[in-house]
Parts: C-alpha cells; sequence; structure tokens
C-alpha cells in the first residue's frame, strides 16, 4: 500500500496573492479577511477555516491561468461550490496556507439541444436554475435536493448527489454524459461530449465525479434531460415497519411500474422532532403511526390520470396489511406541503440539538435489519438516546441520526460521536453497506472511510492522487489524508 503523507505547507507569499488576483479578472477575488469569513465556513456552522485569498474567475480561461499559478508556486486549492457540503470538503484549514476557488462567477447556460437532450451548463449554475431552464422548455432536470435553491451543480458533481429522485433518475453520475475540468497542473481537459455510447477507452469523467475537487476543478458539464412529467401524485403511507415500506415499493413498482419517482421512508421519532422544532409544520395524520412512506408517482398522462391507479395500489397494500392508511395529496399545493415536510426534517433534527448524523447506505434487503440492529445498539451504549430516521429508501439511503438524550449537554453528546460512529457504521459494513451515500467523504469521513475500505481501494485512490495532482495541491487533506 502507498504510504499516506501531508505536505508540508507554509501561508501565501502576498508575490503570489497579487499574480493570482491579477489572473482572476476584474471582480474576481475577496481579500478581506471579513469579506473571506463566509465562504471558510461550513454549512451547519460546526467548522470554521481560515484563507488569505477567495478567488472567483469568471470564464475557463481565468480559472486556468489561476491554477497554473498555484501548481508553479505550490499553493494548495479549496475548490467551492455553493458552500452547502456537509462534510466539510468546501472548507480550508486554519493555517491561512489555501486559498479558496469558487465557481460561482461561471453561470453561463452553454447550450439546450433538445434533439440529444441535453443541457452544458458551467458550474457555477445554481441547481434550481438548471431545473427551471429545463422546465422552459418542457424538459425535466431531475436532480433534486433541499439546497437546491443555493447549492450549484459543479459541487452536485464533486459530491455525486442524490436526491429525492434517484429511484427513478439515478444520482448525479446518472445524469452527467461530459465534463470540462481544470487540471491541477492548469491544463484543461475539453470532455464536453454529450455522448450516451464512447467506447474509446477509460472513462474519464468517472474520476472527477464523486471526487471532491481532489484532481481537478469541474468548470462546464453536459447533462441528461428528460420528457417532463404531465401528471404527478404524491401521497403520505402508514406502515407499521421498514419491512412493510419495502414491500410498499415492491408492490408499487410491480403494479405501476416506473412511474415511481420518490420513494421516503419518515420515522414517527423524526416527525414529532419536526413538529416540535419547525413552525409551522402539521401532522399529515390524525393519528400518530409508527414509520411513513411519502411517495411520489409522474408520468407523461392527461393531469389527473395516475391518481386513480395510485389510490389502488395504496387500496390494495393495506387490504394486504402492508400499509395501515393513506392520505393522497388532493391538489398541486398539498402536494409541495407534504414534500416541505420532508425537506424540513434535517431543521427539526437540528432543533432537537446535538444530533450525530450519518449518511448511509445498505441493500434495500437489509434495511430493516440495519435500523433493527443499529437501534438496539445504541440503546445498549446509551440508555436514553433518541433516534431520528429517514431517507431515499428506495435507493437503500437512510439518514440514521442518533439525537442526544435529553438529560445531556451537547458537548456531553458531541464528546461520543467518534464511538457513536463505530457502532453506526461498523454495523452498515457488516450489511454490505456505505458509510457515506450522497453526502461525501470530505474531512469528516475521510479517517473511517480508510478504516472501511480495503487496503488495494485506498492505495488505487493514492496512486490516481499522485498521478495526476503529484504536488498535491487540489483540495489536499480531503478523501485521503494525502
Amino acid at each position: 500500500m502507498a504510504k499516506l503523507s501531508s505536505t508540508p505547507r507554509t501561508p501565501v507569499l502576498p508575490t503570489v496573492i497579487d499574480r493570482l488576483k491579477a489572473a482572476a479578472g476584474e471582480g474576481g477575488y475577496l481579500d478581506k479577511p471579513e469579506d473571506i469569513a463566509p465562504y471558510t465556513k461550513s454549512w451547519r456552522g460546526n467548522w470554521q477555516g481560515a484563507s488569505p485569498l477567495f478567488l472567483r474567475p469568471r470564464t475557463t480561461g481565468e480559472m486556468a491561468a489561476v491554477v497554473r499559478i498555484c501548481a508553479e508556486t505550490g499553493t494548495a486549492i479549496v475548490p467551492q461550490g455553493g458552500n452547502t457540503g456537509l462534510t466539510y470538503g468546501g472548507q480550508p484549514g486554519t493555517g491561512m496556507n489555501e486559498v479558496i476557488v469558487s465557481t460561482a462567477r461561471m453561470k453561463a447556460i452553454r447550450e439546450i439541444d433538445l434533439k440529444n437532450d441535453t443541457i452544458t451548463v458551467e458550474a457555477g449554475v445554481v441547481l434550481q436554475e438548471i431545473q427551471r431552464q429545463a422546465a422552459e422548455v418542457n424538459r425535466l432536470f431531475p436532480l433534486s435536493l433541499g439546497a437546491e435553491g443555493t447549492c450549484q451543480i459543479g459541487g452536485n458533481i464533486s459530491t455525486n448527489a442524490g436526491g429525492i429522485q434517484v429511484l427513478r433518475y439515478g444520482n448525479t453520475r446518472s445524469l452527467v454524459l461530459g465534463l470540462e475540468v481544470v487540471l491541477p497542473d492548469g491544463q484543461i481537459w475539453d470532455g464536453l461530449r454529450g455522448l450516451r455510447k464512447d467506447n474509446t477507452g477509460y472513462d474519464l469523467k468517472q474520476l472527477f465525479i464523486g471526487g471532491e475537487g481532489t484532481l481537478g476543478i469541474i468548470t462546464a458539464a453536459v447533462l441528461k434531460l428528460f420528457p417532463r412529467p404531465s401528471e404527478t401524485q404524491s401521497a403520505w403511507v402508514a406502515v407499521g415497519t421498514p419491512d412493510d415500506a419495502v414491500a410498499l415499493l415492491g408492490l408499487m413498482r410491480q403494479e405501476l411500474g416506473e412511474s415511481v419517482s420518490s420513494f421516503e421512508l419518515i420515522s414517527r421519532p423524526t416527525v414529532e422532532l419536526l413538529l416540535a422544532g419547525v413552525p409551522g409544520s402539521s401532522d399529515p395524520m390524525p393519528v400518530a403511526y409508527p414509520w411513513y412512506v411519502l411517495t411520489e408517482v409522474s408520468g407523461q398522462g392527461e393531469p389527473g390520470s395516475l391518481a386513480e391507479p395510485l389510490s389502488l395500489v395504496l387500496g390494495l397494500a393495506v387490504e394486504k396489511g402492508i400499509a395501515q392508511d393513506a392520505v393522497l395529496a388532493a391538489s398541486g399545493e398539498q402536494a409541495r406541503k407534504l414534500w416541505k415536510l420532508r425537506e424540513d426534517l434535517p431543521f427539526g433534527v437540528q432543533a432537537a440539538g446535538g444530533a450525530v448524523p450519518h449518511d448511509v447506505s445498505v441493500p434495500l434487503s437489509r434495511i430493516t435489519e440495519f435500523i433493527r440492529r443499529a437501534d438496539a445498539a445504541m440503546l445498549k451504549a446509551y440508555p436514553s438516546s433518541r433516534f431520528c430516521c429517514f431517507g431515499h429508501v428506495g435507493d437503500g439511503n437512510l439518514h440514521y441520526n442518533p439525537v442526544r438524550p435529553a438529560d445531556w449537554t451537547f458537548d456531553q453528546w458531541n464528546a461520543e460521536r467518534e464511538a457513536i460512529n463505530k457502532i453506526v457504521h461498523d454495523i452498515v459494513v457488516e450489511l454490505g453497506g456505505s458509510i457515506s451515500a450522497e453526502h461525501g467523504i470530505g474531512v469528516v469521513r475521510r479517517e473511517e472511510n480508510l478504516r472501511y475500505k480495503s487496503p488495494v481501494e485506498i492505495d488505487l485512490m493514492t496512486r490516481i492522487k499522485r498521478v495526476l495532482d503529484p504536488s498535491n495541491i487540489m483540495n489536499p487533506g480531503k478523501v485521503i489524508p494525502l
């Protein structure tokens, strides 16, 4: 296995800072500490780094010029998109020896090709804007997540973001056809090909999708578009167990096929945290049930055409004992309210204070076993702990977030973070799962990634990093501690 080591760094020299400012172009940098500070802080506010310079080139050429100077001078770069990540992958350390390089001003929609069903965008375009642009030409870009109003597509690609429609359309990796990337030596790789089949060697774009900016800076992408659904129906369904939820998913897919686009599992304690912590939230049902599913079906039929098929399937689920009750959204507004509840679940957890978050995936067949074993192990170690579990059960991705006991302080619970992570992640790995399903590794999961991945995998990742970025200037210390 290749030896992992850290590259010693010194503060960035004033002469280098001046060169980088010039290369970034007019309006292309911030150098006052108070202006830089918001970009050094994590989205959850639990990490604060420091940087002497925030760069925001407007074009790929300017970005390449910035990176070339950094390569020449050995200056470390922290690539940054919308700064909405959850694993500290987009923030600098505290040594004032890294510059932040943002794609925020790279906002062009370069091309929409309706015959090819693709859209070519620059990395700084906000996800919601891509969704809007697609809708204007009667197409769908299906990537959808809570931060879509602020996250940028470059960051989504760099972390291989998931979201609520992975079940039908796949995660970000499945939605990218081509990339433009500035490499660690400042070269520009133009891989902006809108091809669905290209068997001419290694699929290089896959190195950068999910690479968290450690191998290069994504500056543009060719993305898949899909027919925009003309009919959508949503339902909130009560179930007794996660096993029932998995059975319901199977029944819905059997009866409704690929029209099942979203399928979210939510525990009752998570709903209660939402009701207590987020003003304006209301319970969709008058009776409490142990678990819920929020599901959506969509297709190209006439408006309302999926209401009866969905109702019939849910009725059949109740007859079979798979579901206990169901509420179908009677209007688009009611559907939006149901999905708003799902989007607000993390805020309910935050309001409870002291949750230890986990973004894990296991095979669908092991979901119930994971939850049962994790709950039991946590109660054995922490008898008064509380549980919050929700996620995209259609693709096996769960957010399992033990919440501090009511009689513990935040600091007491936070001190147990490593021990809690080991309890949860040991079970995940035993069940053939992953410790990061959609949030990435960053710094938060880096050491655990080393523990759970095989030596062969770590060695291969390290070799790739050293070949593409031998000076280790591109987001150093993230993903692997090189």
